[in-house]
């Protein structure tokens, strides 16, 4: 199979080709092998590529190539390093729900791609495995935690891979590398069985693809709950496979142009949510500037750093002891160790307090989603940033600071998180100089993904992005 040919499917399209005979899944494993070759010295997305990964011989998505992030999901005798010399080389012992679902599902799991240390950052660029590239422009971020995926999908290596969100990292790096990604509602993927919930609910796992089908298709066959787990979440449609193409009639859809922190979205950002109104409104949907009740954002951060040190605190304890490597500023980076110490100075009256403030939060959403079907917003308030920018002033940061840090840099993002609701980006916007894509961002109430897959859908036929290429790609 030529990667000309290769990289013009979807995986929907792979699969439709390996059931009717067309091609084998063992030819589609060695196209999928042929691109990580051919592109990854460009970008650095793939850390590891297993050989010995064929796939069950049935599925609906049977022979259909993955890539897993090096973080959040386990596979049994595979290495999970989350991109930390403190983990290097830690061998997980069983495989998570996901992974039995995934394999169930017939794709075919083929490595390991890129994070940021521990996930706690928006670019990729750890010191443990360096960092990753945009394939549209190189010299630029591919975003993160879920940059090496976002940016391996981009380039061609698979139609889709696999993604974590625990404050926008599904739906930053799918802006940044023009890429559809749509973060699930709290529970609607298992996260077990080594743990109930990741971030104390913040972290969800799901996907980046190029096309909306091949989401849907991936959460309906991955989604349900797994004995052991929290809570039970009910479908939000019989078949996902069928949302995209369903019509989601004239929707009510409130529109915040600028983040809550004070900042201004840079004038190309904005120049593209305009134009996605514009489409919208031609769509027949009514739109209308919105800005939610939520509280101070030093509180809305305050509460995401108590959930992301504390948890940071406890995960990087047990990887010392797992690998009997010491806690300090060799195993790990300024940042990871500024929320490790920060962690372990917190109370538990804070948390309750941080679970206090998330409920205020999140009962304030559930009031806006009974006016409005849909919370708009760009993804990212501006551009990818060139690599090196982001982590300029890692050093300089206690864990505090390091969080305002983050949030500033993606703060649209993680309101859905800390609400447990779906939002996706959807790569409707571009800046031609710098040949960089911009997303915009749709938010939904709790269980709606049917819903925001069906405004996907529609906008994907009227402003279709498949055809755009970025500068890497396997299939030039």
């Amino acid at each position: 199979m030529k990667l000309t040919e290769y990289t013009s499917f979807d995986g929907t399209g792979l699969a439709e080709l390996i059931s009717l005979g067309e091609v084998t899944a063992q030819e589609v494993r060695d196209a999928a092998i042929n691109a990580i070759t051919k592109v990854n010295d460009e970008i650095n997305a793939v850390i590891e590529v297993w050989d010995d990964e064929c796939g069950l011989s049935s599925g609906v998505l049977q022979g259909v190539p993955m890539l897993l992030k090096d973080l959040g999901i386990a596979v049994k005798n595979r290495r999970n390093e989350l991109g930390s010399r403190l983990a290097a080389g830690y061998v997980s012992s069983q495989d998570s729900n996901l992974t039995r679902k995934m394999r169930e599902a017939g794709l075919v799991l083929l490595g390991r791609t890129t994070t940021p240390e521990l996930a706690a950052s928006t670019t990729t660029e750890p010191r443990f495995n360096g960092g990753t590239r945009n394939p549209w422009n190189t010299d630029y971020s591919a975003g993160g935690s879920s940059g090496g995926s976002a940016a391996a999908v981009a380039s061609g290596m698979v139609p889709a891979a696999h993604a974590t969100d625990g404050g926008g990292s599904i739906r930053v790096p799918a802006s940044a590398n023009g890429l559809f990604g749509l973060k699930p509602s709290r529970g609607r993927i298992s996260m077990g069985p080594d743990v109930d919930e990741v971030w104390s609910g913040l972290a969800v796992h799901g996907f980046v693809s190029r096309t909306v089908r091949d989401t849907a298709a991936l959460l309906n066959a991955v989604q349900g709950n797994e004995v052991g787990d929290p809570f039970i979440v009910a479908a939000s449609h019989p078949n996902l496979n069928d949302c995209g193409s369903q019509n989601p009639g004239s929707l009510k859809i409130g529109v915040m142009t600028h983040p809550l922190n004070g900042q201004r979205s840079q004038p190309e950002v904005v120049e593209a949510l305009n134009k996605t109104i514009g489409q919208l409104i031609a769509l027949g949907h009514q739109v209308e500037d919105a800005t939610p009740q939520i509280g101070s954002w030093d509180n809305f951060v305050e509460l995401n750093t108590r959930f992301w040190a504390a948890n940071t605190a406890a995960w990087i304890d047990g990887l010392a002891s797992a690998t009997s490597n010491p806690v300090n500023n060799e195993m790990l980076e300024p940042a990871s160790l500024a929320l490790w110490k920060l962690g372990h100075s917190l109370t538990a009256t804070e948390l309750v307090g941080a679970m206090h403030m998330r409920n205020t939060v999140t009962q304030a959403m559930g009031q806006f989603y009974q006016a409005y079907d849909i919370l708009l917003t760009p993804t990212l308030p501006a551009l990818p940033g060139l690599l090196g920018d982001y982590n300029r002033h890692q050093h300089d940061a206690d864990g505090r600071g390091w969080m305002h840090h983050v949030f500033n840099q993606s703060p649209f993002t993680a309101l859905a998180n800390v609400c447990g609701t779906p939002a996706m980006s959807v790569p409707l916007g571009f800046h031609y100089s710098l040949n960089l894509p911009i997303g915009m961002q749709f938010c939904a109430g709790f269980n709606q993904e049917n819903l925001l897959l069906a405004l996907a859908g529609q906008l994907e036929n009227a402003c279709p992005w498949q055809t755009r290429k970025p500068a890497v790609c396997a299939g030039r």
